[in-house]
């Protein structure tokens, strides 16, 4: 098997060109029982907003440090090492900056294999290592606790986890080859793949523990000192340390490979196979069932290389730094000094997606926030419904007694608009029809203060045109959100041409206190999101009409890689809101959209689509195939045919948003698919997918990105 010790590394050295590097500091520690641990430090000297990466110039300093340890261990002069983070962070993973610049496969596996010669060290001290997890640890930073002989974790650590599969990679320290033999095949599928496919899901401390990750958790007022008792009582034989999941202990025969069988059908029914990085991970813990670490890590070098360099990773890298910085820099915000001071928000509506709003504003922002609607009736059942939501948050322990009662007497209903006169932001969540909307504000505007907000929920009408009758127009911002609410990080900020920078400022603070990613758009039909879904779901639709069975059109878009087909897309969110946002593009572009009467006729039934145990839709209900009308074609089109109209329909679309000014850049429309449709990272939102499939080409003779974004091995 590869001898880490022999390899040279120089060919990486030069991604170290501007690596923040994470010194690894030694001190020693005498225990109460008079053994000395040897204590190591990872700290970049930055603050915590600054995590500890691990690049390769750490990397070969941490090396170093470890062997010169082993040295030490050898003389009896340490009895064991210790390794802990700077305060609230263990270490956050390897630095993607640096690996997206290894420029070939043998490089990539050179980052993978200097991860695995450092971290291995930890195993091979000749004296135990303790890994003090007392804050964040991701990715290696979760696998350098792997790699030591015992874990403890601190209860307030941020967040524990292995995202890479997020990223189109996989854990590639070892990770897929120990955690499966530390906690089990169940648990290590959890944490290796379907966490990161759950928008990146992280484990709490506790988890972690209940998980068998760490063998201990203790408080963080006084987590070190425990942890460094904890350690001596290991040592000197006082503490046991039982794994339910010993290795002698973990069922292979049978549980293990039912459990892979299982994770893959789930994957292939949930998201396809586009995505390379799940299946990947999932061979490697399959394999980790058998054989040793050595070939264990082998393969993951393998992998590592081989994803490290591919399209999906780069499309991932680009739609990371999407939304790690351009979303927390909003391109176009006015200055924050501009934006109102909001004590008090109102909620026009009570009705599910009013109190939807009115449940996160008051767990967001804690200030008054009052629903109105035509009758007390609905007005109690809207407060009813925030009121048991809350007590929901209660019962799981995410709200104390005191805090769930507070935000309960934040939120009044009445019928008595006139309570509005104190609201600062006022936002609509009434039926999706320009004219109630211009109503509803009307009457708000004559009670409200002259410099308070107003902000219609509308997801494709005219904004302009909503707040065409009001006397302030200027104070009217578009804040549309996604379903479900508190869920989907994405709000879209509409200005019309009207909109005052102190209206906007507001309305972008407001999205951020709201822990919401907010892009500005113009007020153009569909804005951004729905533009491109009407797109998606109106070429689905034609495909169906023209006479193509719903399951085959669904499995034509698949390599979209999107999170669902386009029908389970329009059942999950309503028909009766796709016919309307179909219409509204079918009028604003009759010749570049697609519309149907069937969607007005299928919203009028209960169910239209069945589905499999995976939640994918394979047909129409017997009901909407007798409703629909006239009868469909005869005509089915090939999936390469539909596959490069949806393409090139994206493509051309695009361009003419990007020409129309709706929204500044490219990179604008990318970060609006990722958080407010799941478009999947591997795709890097659309636009580095359309342009290495040759739709951007096809589309308008060029492509959106120069170079275009793909991987180092295509």
């Amino acid at each position: 098997m590869t001898n880490y010790e022999e390899i040279d590394f120089s060919p990486i050295q030069a991604l170290t060109e501007g690596e923040v590097i994470t010194h690894s500091r030694v001190r020693d520690i005498r225990l109460g029982s008079g053994k000395v641990l040897a204590l190591v430090t990872l700290d970049n000297g930055r603050d915590h907003t600054r995590p500890n990466t691990l690049g390769p110039a750490t990397m070969t300093a941490l090396g170093e440090t470890l062997q010169a340890l082993k040295t030490r261990a050898a003389t009896d002069e340490i009895q064991a090492v210790g390794i802990t983070g700077k305060q609230y962070i263990l270490a956050a993973g390897a630095d993607l900056s640096d690996i997206t610049k290894v420029g070939s496969k043998d490089n990539a596996r050179l980052v993978a294999q200097l991860g695995h010669m450092v971290l291995g060290k930890l195993s091979d001290l000749g004296v135990p290592s303790f890994a003090f997890v007392n804050g964040l640890a991701l990715g290696g930073g979760l696998e350098i606790a792997l790699n030591s002989t015992y874990r403890t974790v601190d209860a307030s650590a941020a967040a524990i986890a292995l995202p890479e599969v997020f990223l189109g990679i996989i854990p590639g320290w070892g990770g897929a080859y120990l955690l499966p033999n530390l906690i089990g095949i169940e648990n290590a599928l959890e944490v290796v793949i379907s966490n990161p496919l759950k928008q990146n899901r992280m484990l709490k401390p506790q988890q972690a523990f209940e998980y068998g990750i760490v063998d201990a958790i203790f408080p963080a007022a006084n987590y070190l000192e425990n942890s460094l008792r904890w350690a001596d009582g290991v040592l000197s034989g006082a503490t046991k340390v039982e794994r339910k999941h010993e290795p002698g202990k973990i069922e292979r025969l049978t549980k293990w490979p039912i459990a892979i069988k299982m994770a893959r059908g789930m994957l292939e029914s949930k998201i396809g196979t586009v995505p390379r990085s799940p299946y990947v991970a999932l061979d490697l813990l399959d394999k980790a069932k058998n054989g040793t670490k050595a070939e264990g890590f082998a393969r993951e070098d393998d992998a590592l290389a081989e994803l490290v360099t591919g399209d999906q990773f780069a499309a991932s890298m680009y739609a990371f730094d999407l939304v790690q910085k351009r979303a927390k820099r909003p391109v176009g915000a006015p200055d924050k000094a501009l934006a109102r001071k909001v004590t008090k928000v109102g909620i026009i509506g009570a009705g599910l997606m009013a109190s939807q709003f009115a449940l996160l504003f008051v767990r967001k922002l804690q200030v008054p926030v009052l629903i109105t609607d035509l009758d007390q009736a609905r007005v109690d059942k809207g407060v009813a419904y925030i009121h048991e939501e809350i007590g929901k948050l209660e019962a799981k322990g995410r709200l104390d007694g005191d805090s769930a009662n507070k935000l309960r007497a934040l939120v009044t209903g009445t019928t008595d608009k006139s309570l509005y006169a104190d609201c600062d932001f006022v936002i609509e969540a009434v039926f999706e029809e320009v004219g109630v909307k211009q109503q509803v504000f009307g009457e708000i505007e004559r009670i409200i203060a002259e410099d308070a907000v107003l902000a219609t929920n509308t997801s494709s009408l005219s904004v302009e045109e909503i707040g065409s009758k009001l006397a302030h127009p200027e104070r009217l911002v578009g804040f549309h959100f996604f379903n479900p609410v508190a869920v989907m990080p994405l709000i879209e900020i509409v200005r019309t041409p009207e909109t005052s920078e102190a209206a906007l400022s507001t309305a972008f603070i407001v999205a951020r206190n709201l822990g919401k990613n907010a892009v500005l758009t113009a007020d153009a039909p569909g804005f951004v999101v729905n533009r491109l879904l009407a797109k998606v779901m109106g070429e689905a639709a034609r495909a169906v009409y023209e006479g193509t069975p719903v399951a085959d059109v669904e499995r034509a878009f698949a390599p979209l890689g999107l999170p669902m087909g386009p029908f389970q897309l329009i059942d999950l969110v309503g028909w009766k809101v796709a016919a309307h946002v179909q219409d509204t593009m079918v009028r604003a572009f009759p010749e570049r959209f697609y519309a149907n009467e069937n969607f007005h006729v299928l919203a009028e039934l209960p169910e239209v689509v069945e589905k499999d145990k995976g939640g994918r839709v394979v047909g129409f209900t017997k009901a909407a195939e007798k409703a629909l009308k006239p009868a469909v074609g005869n005509t089915p089109a090939p999936a390469a045919v539909i596959l490069a109209r949806v393409q090139d329909g994206l493509a051309q679309e695009i361009r003419l948003m990007l020409d129309e000014g709706v929204v500044p850049e490219v990179e604008d429309i990318d970060l609006c698919l990722i958080l407010g449709a799941g478009w999947p990272f591997i795709d890097g939102g659309a636009s580095p997918y359309l342009d290495r499939e040759g739709a951007s080409i096809r589309a308008f003779g060029d492509t959106f990105h120069h170079p275009v974004i793909k991987g180092i091995g295509s």
